[in-house]
């Protein structure tokens, strides 16, 4: 069973692994996230911060995967269910899910609502694997863990370019 931490070590954690990281201190590390029931990875640098589902303001008229707008210290962020966007299964509003704050570099408020955040993840201990045909554009090299799990690296300027991800509205 895995070892259970509060959201602050967790936290506190990821910034001492960020600033070492930063610092050149530590092998190349990716943040791994499950969306539905795919793994993937984001480079540090492109990825934001990471906060708690926070309730959500509808949005009438937005596509089933447009889950609506949060106010997160006073700036709004549009929140797309990332598995649902794929066309996956909906990820459950619950305690384990967390926003990916994402796009504050390429000027798009953005917010990425995925299953769970499951830490840095080291390429070192991560196996390359040829990678499948994909049509997604935003999937990246693909890798296998320890455990046999298959992880995809998310590429964020490529998936906040698409026009499918930017157009919200119902035709």
């Amino acid at each position: 069973m895995a070892k259970k931490i509060s959201l602050r070590e967790f936290q506190e954690t990821l910034v001492k692994r960020l600033t070492s990281a930063k610092a050149g201190e530590t092998s190349r590390a990716l943040l791994g996230v499950q969306a539905g029931r795919e793994y993937w990875l984001l480079d540090l640098s492109d990825s934001g911060e990471i906060v708690p589902l926070m309730p959500l303001s509808a949005v009438p008229l937005t596509k089933p995967w447009f889950c609506g707008l949060a106010n997160i210290r006073g700036t709004l962020y549009s929140v797309v269910d990332f598995s649902a966007f794929q066309g996956g299964e909906g990820t459950p509003q619950n305690a384990d899910s967390r926003l990916l704050l994402v796009g504050n570099r390429l000027g798009i408020n953005s917010a990425l609502l995925v299953s769970r955040t499951l830490g840095l993840r080291s390429l070192e201990q991560l196996e390359p694997r040829a990678a499948t045909p994909d049509t997604r554009p935003w999937v990246g090299e693909q890798y296998t863990d320890p455990q046999g799990r298959q992880w995809k690296k998310l590429n964020l300027r490529n998936l906040l370019s698409q026009p499918d991800f930017l157009d919200i509205g119902i035709s």
